[in-house]
């Protein structure tokens, strides 16, 4: 039996934090971005929550519009898509490739189910390392935490949604788009705390990088 690891794009391999806080530092300074990061986190999800039918373009740039005004903040309107400008060129988290090099060593195959668009995975090349399946939220009509970005995946590729059968482990950093409904689909989770946050809820591993993935999927799904 194939065994698939699962992995959120942005967040867990690609640094979405960091592209979304440089672009708030440059569109309104430093002294308001840690705040307006914070922001951001909840607008974005009200949206997606809102219109779960439109691209991850279209929900970067909503929210942009949306916490400027909530914060009364001035936006040019040639900013208002920075966001999605932007994001291709967000980078990876530095110990990414060589993580995802040993898992594919250790024969597991890798898939995203990413909250985006097919464009933004495909500009994804500096991860480096290829993915057999790339599931993506605009072309569902549905964002995670929703269950779609799952079902869709088990449907593409055969493999269960759900059970401890050793086949799907899910790798993901935030506890309320992956982990939490991962788990309600009974799936093995390794959960990325980049943050230092409490787990809620908690994952079957945690680990604070990818470095020592690869140990940590055997242990959930041995060979």
């Amino acid at each position: 039996m194939a065994r698939w690891a699962t992995f959120d794009c942005y967040g867990t391999l690609i640094d979405w934090n960091g592209g979304i806080g440089r672009e708030l530092e440059r569109l309104f300074g430093a002294e308001h971005a840690a705040r307006l990061l914070h922001g951001y986190h909840e607008v974005e999800r009200e949206v997606e929550h809102e219109r779960p039918a439109v691209s991850y373009r279209e929900v970067l740039t909503i929210a942009l519009m949306r916490l400027a005004e909530r914060e009364g903040l001035d936006l040019d309107p040639a900013d208002q898509d920075a966001l999605a400008r932007s994001l291709p060129a967000w980078e990876p988290f530095p110990e990414v490739r060589a993580a995802l090099e040993d898992v594919r060593g250790r024969g597991w195959k890798l898939a995203i189910l990413s909250n985006t668009d097919r464009d933004f995975i495909d500009a994804s090349r500096s991860i480096g390392v290829p993915f057999e399946q790339a599931i993506v939220a605009s072309e569902l009509g549905s964002y995670k935490p929703m269950p779609r970005h799952w079902q869709a995946f088990e449907e593409r590729v055969g493999a269960p949604s759900g059970g401890r059968g050793g086949a799907h482990v899910h790798v993901a950093a935030s506890l309320y788009h992956d982990i939490a409904p991962a788990r309600e689909l009974g799936l093995p989770t390794v959960w990325i705390n980049r943050l230092g946050e409490e787990p809620e809820p908690q994952p079957d591993v945690e680990l604070h990088s990818l470095v020592g993935l690869g140990d940590a999927l055997e242990s959930l799904a041995p060979a």
